[in-house]
Protein backbone atom coordinates (compact mmCIF):
# COMPACT_ATOMS: atom_id res chain seq x y z
CA UNK A 1 0.00 0.00 0.00
CA UNK A 2 1.19 3.61 -1.07
CA UNK A 3 0.63 7.03 0.81
CA UNK A 4 -0.70 9.08 -0.37
CA UNK A 5 1.52 12.51 -0.25
CA UNK A 6 0.05 15.73 2.05
CA UNK A 7 0.22 19.01 0.57
CA UNK A 8 2.53 21.42 1.87
CA UNK A 9 0.92 24.94 3.15
CA UNK A 10 1.50 28.40 1.67
CA UNK A 11 4.58 29.95 2.90
CA UNK A 12 4.20 33.28 5.26
CA UNK A 13 0.39 32.32 5.34
CA UNK A 14 0.30 31.56 9.08
CA UNK A 15 2.28 34.43 10.72
CA UNK A 16 0.20 37.29 8.40
CA UNK A 17 -3.09 36.52 9.88
CA UNK A 18 -1.98 36.06 13.42
CA UNK A 19 -0.44 39.94 12.88
CA UNK A 20 -3.40 41.43 11.48
CA UNK A 21 -5.59 40.08 14.53
CA UNK A 22 -3.49 41.61 16.90
CA UNK A 23 -3.29 45.23 15.33
CA UNK A 24 -7.23 45.37 15.29
CA UNK A 25 -7.22 43.83 19.12
CA UNK A 26 -4.82 47.13 19.64
CA UNK A 27 -6.61 49.34 17.69
CA UNK A 28 -10.00 48.58 20.02
CA UNK A 29 -8.25 48.61 22.85
CA UNK A 30 -6.87 52.20 22.28
CA UNK A 31 -10.48 53.35 21.45
CA UNK A 32 -11.90 52.43 24.14
CA UNK A 33 -9.55 53.74 26.35
CA UNK A 34 -9.47 57.24 24.54
CA UNK A 35 -13.52 57.08 24.82
CA UNK A 36 -13.55 56.63 28.63
CA UNK A 37 -10.46 59.31 29.11
CA UNK A 38 -13.06 61.77 27.14
CA UNK A 39 -16.02 60.42 29.40
CA UNK A 40 -14.14 60.64 32.54
CA UNK A 41 -12.95 64.86 31.31
CA UNK A 42 -16.24 65.94 30.81
CA UNK A 43 -17.96 68.33 33.04
CA UNK A 44 -20.44 66.37 34.71
CA UNK A 45 -24.15 67.97 34.32
CA UNK A 46 -25.25 70.79 36.42
CA UNK A 47 -28.04 69.34 39.74
CA UNK A 48 -31.06 71.26 39.36
CA UNK A 49 -31.33 72.85 42.72
CA UNK A 50 -33.91 72.50 45.19
CA UNK A 51 -36.65 74.73 46.75
CA UNK A 52 -36.18 75.23 50.44
CA UNK A 53 -38.23 77.12 53.23
CA UNK A 54 -36.05 79.24 55.14
CA UNK A 55 -36.27 80.79 58.94
CA UNK A 56 -34.01 83.67 59.94
CA UNK A 57 -32.07 82.92 63.52
CA UNK A 58 -33.35 85.55 66.39
CA UNK A 59 -30.37 85.39 69.06
CA UNK A 60 -32.00 86.27 72.24
CA UNK A 61 -30.26 86.17 76.12
CA UNK A 62 -33.11 84.49 77.62
CA UNK A 63 -36.25 82.75 77.23
CA UNK A 64 -39.36 82.12 78.91
CA UNK A 65 -40.39 79.05 80.09
CA UNK A 66 -44.09 77.33 81.76
CA UNK A 67 -42.72 75.42 85.08
CA UNK A 68 -45.94 73.15 86.76
CA UNK A 69 -46.37 72.51 90.64
CA UNK A 70 -48.47 69.61 91.17
CA UNK A 71 -51.05 69.88 94.17
CA UNK A 72 -53.91 68.35 95.55
CA UNK A 73 -57.64 69.37 95.29
CA UNK A 74 -59.06 69.56 98.94
CA UNK A 75 -62.31 69.82 100.45
CA UNK A 76 -62.78 73.27 102.23
CA UNK A 77 -64.15 71.09 105.18
CA UNK A 78 -64.15 67.36 106.46
CA UNK A 79 -65.21 66.63 109.56
CA UNK A 80 -65.88 62.84 111.08
CA UNK A 81 -68.96 63.27 112.35
CA UNK A 82 -69.76 61.24 116.02
CA UNK A 83 -72.24 61.39 118.96
CA UNK A 84 -71.53 63.58 121.89
CA UNK A 85 -73.33 60.71 124.40
CA UNK A 86 -73.13 56.94 124.62
CA UNK A 87 -76.05 54.80 122.98
CA UNK A 88 -77.14 52.39 120.63
CA UNK A 89 -77.20 53.32 116.66
CA UNK A 90 -80.87 52.74 115.90
CA UNK A 91 -81.14 54.29 112.35
CA UNK A 92 -78.48 55.20 109.82
CA UNK A 93 -79.94 56.96 106.58
CA UNK A 94 -76.74 57.23 104.76
CA UNK A 95 -74.29 55.32 102.86
CA UNK A 96 -71.05 56.55 101.22
CA UNK A 97 -71.68 59.02 98.09
CA UNK A 98 -75.04 60.04 99.52
CA UNK A 99 -75.33 64.14 98.81
CA UNK A 100 -77.03 66.09 102.18
CA UNK A 101 -77.70 69.18 103.12
CA UNK A 102 -76.92 70.97 105.92
CA UNK A 103 -79.58 70.12 108.85
CA UNK A 104 -80.66 66.75 107.21
CA UNK A 105 -80.49 63.36 109.50
CA UNK A 106 -78.01 61.37 109.37
CA UNK A 107 -77.82 58.89 111.85
CA UNK A 108 -80.05 58.04 115.17
CA UNK A 109 -78.97 56.30 118.71
CA UNK A 110 -81.99 54.40 120.71
CA UNK A 111 -83.85 57.06 122.57
CA UNK A 112 -85.76 54.63 124.62
CA UNK A 113 -83.68 55.15 128.16
CA UNK A 114 -83.69 58.84 127.23
CA UNK A 115 -87.38 59.10 126.99
CA UNK A 116 -88.54 57.28 130.00
CA UNK A 117 -86.17 59.27 131.90
CA UNK A 118 -87.29 62.52 130.53
CA UNK A 119 -90.72 61.56 131.20
CA UNK A 120 -89.77 60.76 134.78
CA UNK A 121 -88.23 63.70 135.22
CA UNK A 122 -91.26 65.71 133.91
CA UNK A 123 -93.50 64.03 136.12
CA UNK A 124 -91.58 65.45 139.04
CA UNK A 125 -91.10 68.75 137.79
CA UNK A 126 -94.93 68.91 137.46
CA UNK A 127 -95.50 67.77 141.76
CA UNK A 128 -92.53 70.27 142.43
CA UNK A 129 -94.69 73.25 140.92
CA UNK A 130 -97.66 71.98 142.73
CA UNK A 131 -96.14 71.84 145.77
CA UNK A 132 -94.80 75.06 145.21
CA UNK A 133 -98.01 76.87 143.75
CA UNK A 134 -99.04 75.36 147.13
CA UNK A 135 -96.22 76.46 149.59
CA UNK A 136 -96.89 80.27 148.08
CA UNK A 137 -100.62 80.28 148.74
CA UNK A 138 -100.03 79.45 152.25
CA UNK A 139 -97.23 81.87 152.44
CA UNK A 140 -99.28 84.45 151.17
CA UNK A 141 -102.43 83.68 153.97
CA UNK A 142 -99.38 83.52 156.81
CA UNK A 143 -98.41 87.32 155.85
CA UNK A 144 -102.15 88.45 156.65
CA UNK A 145 -102.75 86.95 159.79
CA UNK A 146 -99.37 87.43 161.14
CA UNK A 147 -100.41 90.93 161.66
CA UNK A 148 -103.16 89.93 163.85
CA UNK A 149 -101.41 87.67 165.94
CA UNK A 150 -103.07 84.49 164.54
CA UNK A 151 -99.50 82.83 163.47
CA UNK A 152 -96.38 82.80 165.21
CA UNK A 153 -93.35 84.69 164.09
CA UNK A 154 -91.67 80.89 163.87
CA UNK A 155 -94.16 79.14 161.72
CA UNK A 156 -94.60 82.53 159.37
CA UNK A 157 -90.79 81.51 158.82
CA UNK A 158 -90.85 77.76 158.11
CA UNK A 159 -93.40 78.68 155.65
CA UNK A 160 -91.80 80.89 153.80
CA UNK A 161 -88.06 79.06 153.43
CA UNK A 162 -90.28 75.66 153.25
CA UNK A 163 -91.45 77.53 149.91
CA UNK A 164 -88.28 78.64 148.68
CA UNK A 165 -86.62 74.95 149.34
CA UNK A 166 -89.54 73.78 146.44
CA UNK A 167 -88.82 76.80 144.39
CA UNK A 168 -84.73 75.60 144.59
CA UNK A 169 -86.39 71.55 143.60
CA UNK A 170 -88.20 73.05 140.68
CA UNK A 171 -85.06 74.88 139.41
CA UNK A 172 -83.48 72.02 139.78
CA UNK A 173 -85.80 69.65 138.21
CA UNK A 174 -86.23 72.22 135.43
CA UNK A 175 -82.56 72.05 134.40
CA UNK A 176 -82.90 68.26 134.63
CA UNK A 177 -85.37 68.03 132.39
CA UNK A 178 -83.48 70.76 130.23
CA UNK A 179 -80.32 68.33 130.32
CA UNK A 180 -81.91 65.40 129.53
CA UNK A 181 -83.67 67.32 126.31
CA UNK A 182 -80.03 67.99 125.34
CA UNK A 183 -79.00 64.53 125.40
CA UNK A 184 -81.84 63.46 123.51
CA UNK A 185 -80.91 66.46 120.48
CA UNK A 186 -77.22 65.00 120.62
CA UNK A 187 -78.28 61.18 120.29
CA UNK A 188 -79.36 62.61 116.86
CA UNK A 189 -77.02 63.27 114.45
CA UNK A 190 -77.62 66.04 111.52
CA UNK A 191 -75.34 67.65 108.80
CA UNK A 192 -73.37 70.49 110.44
CA UNK A 193 -73.10 71.50 106.19
CA UNK A 194 -74.15 70.34 102.85
CA UNK A 195 -71.84 67.89 101.21
CA UNK A 196 -71.75 64.12 100.53
CA UNK A 197 -70.34 61.25 102.70
CA UNK A 198 -67.17 59.99 101.94
CA UNK A 199 -67.02 57.13 104.83
CA UNK A 200 -69.08 54.84 107.43
CA UNK A 201 -67.62 53.64 110.36
CA UNK A 202 -70.41 51.64 112.22
CA UNK A 203 -73.55 50.14 111.57
CA UNK A 204 -76.68 49.69 112.55
CA UNK A 205 -76.87 48.33 116.54
CA UNK A 206 -73.60 49.12 117.11
CA UNK A 207 -72.61 50.31 120.71
CA UNK A 208 -70.39 53.38 120.34
CA UNK A 209 -68.97 55.86 123.17
CA UNK A 210 -69.07 59.05 122.93
CA UNK A 211 -66.37 60.65 120.30
CA UNK A 212 -66.34 57.62 118.43
CA UNK A 213 -66.25 58.27 114.72
CA UNK A 214 -69.65 57.16 112.87
CA UNK A 215 -69.25 59.41 109.16
CA UNK A 216 -67.30 61.26 107.19
CA UNK A 217 -68.71 64.25 105.96
CA UNK A 218 -67.03 66.17 102.42
CA UNK A 219 -67.90 69.42 101.91
CA UNK A 220 -69.00 70.12 97.69
CA UNK A 221 -69.27 73.07 97.44
CA UNK A 222 -65.86 74.62 98.20
CA UNK A 223 -63.08 73.42 97.40
CA UNK A 224 -59.57 74.13 97.88
CA UNK A 225 -56.63 73.75 95.61
CA UNK A 226 -53.28 73.02 97.95
CA UNK A 227 -50.02 73.03 95.48
CA UNK A 228 -46.24 72.95 96.58
CA UNK A 229 -44.23 76.07 95.15
CA UNK A 230 -40.79 76.28 95.16
CA UNK A 231 -39.58 78.58 98.17
CA UNK A 232 -38.19 80.21 95.68
CA UNK A 233 -40.67 81.03 94.33
CA UNK A 234 -43.20 82.04 96.77
CA UNK A 235 -42.16 85.83 96.23
CA UNK A 236 -43.41 86.43 93.30
CA UNK A 237 -46.85 85.28 94.37
CA UNK A 238 -49.30 87.33 95.36
CA UNK A 239 -52.84 86.43 97.64
CA UNK A 240 -55.98 88.26 96.00
CA UNK A 241 -54.55 87.81 92.17
CA UNK A 242 -55.76 85.16 89.64
CA UNK A 243 -53.46 82.45 88.88
CA UNK A 244 -53.76 79.80 85.56
CA UNK A 245 -54.25 75.98 87.44
CA UNK A 246 -55.15 72.80 85.23
CA UNK A 247 -56.86 69.65 86.26
CA UNK A 248 -57.97 66.80 83.85
CA UNK A 249 -56.65 69.01 80.66
CA UNK A 250 -58.76 71.79 81.51
CA UNK A 251 -56.99 75.59 82.26
CA UNK A 252 -59.25 77.78 84.79
CA UNK A 253 -58.14 80.86 86.64
CA UNK A 254 -58.18 80.80 90.94
CA UNK A 255 -58.11 82.72 93.41
CA UNK A 256 -54.88 82.53 95.78
CA UNK A 257 -56.10 83.13 98.96
CA UNK A 258 -53.00 82.37 101.18
CA UNK A 259 -49.38 80.64 101.02
CA UNK A 260 -48.46 78.56 104.36
CA UNK A 261 -45.41 79.99 106.27
CA UNK A 262 -43.88 76.62 106.72
CA UNK A 263 -41.96 74.01 104.05
CA UNK A 264 -43.29 71.21 103.89
CA UNK A 265 -40.85 68.12 105.30
CA UNK A 266 -41.65 65.37 102.77
CA UNK A 267 -41.62 67.59 99.67
CA UNK A 268 -39.60 70.81 100.25
CA UNK A 269 -41.74 73.14 99.02
CA UNK A 270 -44.37 75.44 100.74
CA UNK A 271 -48.15 75.23 100.20
CA UNK A 272 -50.12 77.59 98.15
CA UNK A 273 -53.67 78.10 99.30
CA UNK A 274 -55.89 78.48 95.91
CA UNK A 275 -59.85 79.06 96.07
CA UNK A 276 -61.22 77.00 93.05
CA UNK A 277 -64.32 78.33 91.07
CA UNK A 278 -67.96 76.69 91.68
CA UNK A 279 -68.62 74.32 88.83
CA UNK A 280 -65.58 72.25 88.37
CA UNK A 281 -67.16 68.81 89.87
CA UNK A 282 -63.31 68.07 90.91
CA UNK A 283 -62.95 65.14 93.80
CA UNK A 284 -61.23 65.28 96.97
CA UNK A 285 -57.70 64.67 96.55
CA UNK A 286 -57.64 64.72 92.75
CA UNK A 287 -54.14 65.77 91.45
CA UNK A 288 -53.95 69.45 89.91
CA UNK A 289 -51.28 72.04 88.85
CA UNK A 290 -50.07 75.73 88.78
CA UNK A 291 -48.39 76.87 85.55
CA UNK A 292 -46.12 79.70 86.35
CA UNK A 293 -43.80 81.57 83.63
CA UNK A 294 -39.82 81.37 84.57
CA UNK A 295 -37.22 83.20 82.69
CA UNK A 296 -34.79 81.27 81.82
CA UNK A 297 -31.08 83.45 81.31
CA UNK A 298 -29.16 81.30 78.15
CA UNK A 299 -28.14 83.29 74.46
CA UNK A 300 -29.61 81.17 71.68
CA UNK A 301 -32.82 81.08 69.70
CA UNK A 302 -35.95 79.97 68.82
CA UNK A 303 -36.30 77.32 65.15
CA UNK A 304 -38.98 75.55 64.57
CA UNK A 305 -38.46 71.41 65.40
CA UNK A 306 -38.63 70.32 61.43
CA UNK A 307 -35.32 72.60 60.95
CA UNK A 308 -33.48 69.77 63.35
CA UNK A 309 -31.82 67.04 62.24
CA UNK A 310 -30.54 64.00 65.11
CA UNK A 311 -27.43 62.98 64.17
CA UNK A 312 -25.00 60.07 66.42
CA UNK A 313 -24.80 60.36 70.19
CA UNK A 314 -27.59 62.61 70.16
CA UNK A 315 -25.73 65.41 68.53
CA UNK A 316 -28.53 67.93 66.76
CA UNK A 317 -27.57 70.06 63.66
CA UNK A 318 -29.84 72.48 61.37
CA UNK A 319 -28.25 73.08 57.68
CA UNK A 320 -27.36 77.07 57.19
CA UNK A 321 -27.58 78.67 54.35
CA UNK A 322 -24.37 79.91 52.53
CA UNK A 323 -24.60 82.30 49.13
CA UNK A 324 -21.95 81.46 46.69
CA UNK A 325 -21.95 84.19 44.42
CA UNK A 326 -25.97 83.95 42.80
CA UNK A 327 -25.84 80.35 44.27
CA UNK A 328 -27.31 79.43 47.60
CA UNK A 329 -25.96 76.01 49.11
CA UNK A 330 -26.39 74.42 52.33
CA UNK A 331 -23.70 74.22 55.12
CA UNK A 332 -24.59 71.59 58.23
CA UNK A 333 -24.00 73.28 61.74
CA UNK A 334 -24.07 71.91 65.06
CA UNK A 335 -26.78 72.89 67.90
CA UNK A 336 -27.34 71.88 71.27
CA UNK A 337 -31.21 71.76 72.26
CA UNK A 338 -32.01 73.32 75.68
CA UNK A 339 -35.56 73.53 75.56
CA UNK A 340 -38.71 72.48 73.53
CA UNK A 341 -42.15 73.79 73.28
CA UNK A 342 -44.53 73.15 71.33
CA UNK A 343 -43.49 72.45 67.74
CA UNK A 344 -40.22 74.69 68.37
CA UNK A 345 -37.26 74.23 70.20
CA UNK A 346 -34.50 76.70 71.92
CA UNK A 347 -31.21 75.89 70.62
CA UNK A 348 -27.69 77.14 70.72
CA UNK A 349 -25.08 76.89 68.94
CA UNK A 350 -22.39 78.30 66.09
CA UNK A 351 -24.72 79.98 64.16
CA UNK A 352 -24.43 83.78 63.78
CA UNK A 353 -27.64 85.95 64.20
CA UNK A 354 -29.76 86.65 61.21
CA UNK A 355 -28.71 83.11 59.51
CA UNK A 356 -30.66 81.86 57.20
CA UNK A 357 -31.61 78.36 58.14
CA UNK A 358 -33.73 75.46 56.41
CA UNK A 359 -36.99 75.15 58.10
CA UNK A 360 -38.64 72.13 56.57
CA UNK A 361 -37.45 69.02 54.61
CA UNK A 362 -33.90 68.75 56.23
CA UNK A 363 -34.08 64.94 55.58
CA UNK A 364 -33.60 65.31 51.64
CA UNK A 365 -30.78 67.92 51.56
CA UNK A 366 -26.84 66.82 52.20
CA UNK A 367 -24.03 69.94 52.57
CA UNK A 368 -23.49 71.59 49.27
CA UNK A 369 -26.88 70.76 48.18
CA UNK A 370 -27.52 73.86 45.76
CA UNK A 371 -30.97 75.46 46.74
CA UNK A 372 -33.57 77.70 45.74
CA UNK A 373 -34.66 80.51 48.59
CA UNK A 374 -38.72 79.40 49.62
CA UNK A 375 -41.03 80.75 51.87
CA UNK A 376 -39.20 82.94 54.53
CA UNK A 377 -36.37 83.38 52.32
Amino acid sequence: MSDTPISAAKPGLGPSLVAIGCAALIALGTSALLHSRIALSAKPPDRVPLTVSTTTFTLQPSYQRSVSYLGLVIAGRKTKLGFEVPGTIARLTVRPGSRVQQGQLLAQLDQQTLKARRRAAAAELDQARAEQELAQIKAKRQRTLIATGAVSKAADDETRLRAQAIDARVEALSARLASLDIELQKSTLRAPYSGAIADRFVYQGAVISPGMPVLKLVETGAQEGHIGVAPARVGELQPGRNYPLQARGQEFNAQLLSIRPDVNPRTRTATAVFALPPGLALLDGEPLSLQLAQTVEASGGWLPLSALQEGQRGVWSVLRLQQNGQQWHAVREAVEVLDTQGDRAFVRGTINPGAKLVSQGVHRIVPGTPVILGQGG
